[in-house]
């Protein structure tokens, strides 16, 4: 990784672990299936080539099924996802991402290489791999 903090990109701050799951799935049934539950996040597949990715955070399934105390075997992914999901790019500059996010008050988005999801970025990730960078430097 680069030390240079002008040139830090997503790619060099972001998670390679998510999680792609299936809207018609229930959210039990994807909340069961997660291996990374530390990204607490869902990216939710597209359905054709024309469609967008969705995206469910755990903050979501919080408020639209726990508190709303709806079960969640008896509701789908689609129900509660954001649909398009606000992505970044990979080789976007994690100042520019670090400005997105608080433009649109968000804290994580997926990744994105062409059209490939190859990771996941959060708040938490620009600023402890800044620092990083920043203590490298001195």
């Amino acid at each position: 990784m680069s030390t240079d903090i002008e040139s830090l990109q997503v790619r060099d701050v972001m998670s390679t672990d998510f999680d792609l799951v299936e809207g018609k799935q229930t959210v039990s049934d994807a909340l069961l299936s997660m291996k990374y539950h530390e990204t607490g996040m869902l990216i939710v597949k597209k359905r054709s080539e024309d469609d967008e990715y969705g995206l469910v955070l755990m903050s979501d399934i919080a408020a639209d099924i726990l508190a709303s105390d709806r079960s969640p075997e008896r509701v789908n992914v689609y129900e509660i996802m954001i649909k398009p999901a606000l992505s970044v790019r990979a080789n976007m500059n994690v100042r520019y991402c670090a400005r997105l996010f608080k433009r649109f008050g968000i804290s994580k988005a997926p990744v994105f290489d062409g059209d490939e999801v190859i990771g996941v970025v959060s708040s938490t990730d620009m600023v402890m791999k800044c620092l990083d960078a920043c203590q490298s430097e001195e």
